[in-house]
């Protein structure tokens, strides 16, 4: 059933949105259903799903049996947590619309502050030595993981909202003010709170996620490059005043002289593993680097098991698997109905794909270890439940498109 346009409608998004949504602005949208959810997304997704759950239970075999006397101790909680996001998930791309999104940003926004805020006050550190989780008796929550999504809705309603404003020839009152200073003080509001969890990956991804919607909203690309000058001096000044931040930068620059039964232990673990996996692995479930080598192999250097269980083809199936992720999620942003719904989804397909990226290149030592997850395959509450969610958002977004060819 084909929708009509709002009288109103424009016939594309405006153009100093670098978007390409092709619908009407805010407020305009007609809510009436054009279709069901992206096919290709969908099977993409559930592939990477699927095979994150044969890769959890291998990775964490030994460690579950050694730690908790339950070898499938991870994967069990692994693929309760899967079932809890594609619950909800089935519920968003059913029941919600994009207007409904755009409604409620501001509120996902204000939940993400106040769960951030409780943080430091009555957070937890799962023996992690940082407190980044809020314990609820039977649950446990990472707010920095809710965090990421609700500033992608929240500056995608604004900059879609002001969006004349942004693009105006008026620098104060007009592209700087809307632009740059209000956006910045929703990015700086989380940077700022998830700083105090001393969550150094938290804050690099989170800063890059709101550079990045920014920019697609229509900040002026001198401010984008201002920003991102100012965004690489507090990064060296907070090398410089942390010794922790020190020893990281150090090990990743000087790994052949650091500790290899200290600082160096994981990364060197991490790279034995991808070595030994050759062309073709060592077969799924026979690896040997997850006896105790790779401390907590399901979680953020789960990537380097599947190098040497799977080899490079392995690793490279995984690698063009997320790769056809982002082509797709950046498809239905490109068919996206409203200029909203195209910086949501490009917004979280970047999210994703920046993990990802990051990720390999901790794994690779290619940049400082800083504990960046895998989404789909790192063992994760929060993170898998959002991360699913988060599909469900484009999912949902994808049934309005204006164009249902794939």
């Amino acid at each position: 059933m084909n929708a009509e346009k709002h009288p109103s409608a424009p016939e594309s998004s405006v153009s100093p949105c670098r978007t390409g949504g092709t619908g009407p602005g805010e407020g305009e949208l007609d809510v009436a259903r054009k279709g069901g959810p992206d096919i290709p997304m969908l099977l993409i997704t559930t592939i990477l799903v699927l095979f994150g759950c044969v890769m959890v239970y291998s990775a964490s075999s030994v460690y579950a049996a050694q730690y908790h006397h339950d070898s499938t101790y991870f994967i069990v909680r692994h693929i309760v947590f899967l079932l809890i996001g594609v619950a909800a998930t089935a519920l968003l791309v059913r029941y919600c619309t994009p207007v409904f999104w755009r409604d409620f940003s501001w509120i996902i926004f204000g939940v993400a502050v106040v769960l951030l805020l409780l943080v430091p006050v009555i957070g937890t550190d799962l023996n992690s030595g940082a407190k980044r989780w809020l314990d609820f008796r039977i649950f446990t929550v990472q707010p920095s993981e809710i965090a990421k999504l609700a500033l992608v809705l929240a500056l995608a309603r604004f900059m879609t909202a002001h969006r004349d404003r942004i693009c105006s020839t008026h620098r104060f009152g007009g592209s700087f003010v809307y632009g740059v200073v209000y956006p910045g003080l929703l990015i700086a509001l989380i940077l700022g709170l998830v700083a105090i969890e001393r969550h150094i990956s938290g804050v690099m991804i989170i800063g890059m996620i709101g550079i990045s919607i920014m920019f697609l909203g229509g900040t002026k690309l001198r401010w984008i490059a201002a920003i991102g000058g100012v965004v690489i001096c507090a990064g060296c000044l907070l090398v410089l005043v942390s010794e922790y931040a020190q020893v990281r930068v150090d090990t990743w620059l000087h790994i052949e002289e650091a500790d290899p039964l200290g600082s160096a232990w994981q990364t060197l673990q991490g790279l034995m593993a991808i070595g030994s996996g050759g062309l073709f692995g060592k077969g799924l479930g026979n690896s040997t680097q997850k006896f105790g080598f790779v401390s907590q192999p399901q979680n953020d250097f789960i990537f380097t098991i599947v190098c040497e269980e799977l080899g490079f083809f392995g690793a490279f199936l995984v690698i063009a698997l997320f790769g056809l992720f982002v082509w797709r999620g950046f498809y239905i942003a490109r068919h996206a109905p409203d200029s909203f719904c195209a910086l949501v989804a490009y917004g979280l397909t970047f999210k994703v794909g920046l993990q990802v990226a990051l990720n390999l290149a901790v794994v690779t030592n290619s940049m400082p270890n800083t504990g960046i997850s895998l989404p789909f395959f790192s063992y994760g509450g929060t993170s898998l439940i959002v991360q699913i969610i988060e599909v469900g958002i484009i999912l949902s977004i994808s049934r309005y498109s204006t164009n249902q060819k794939i």
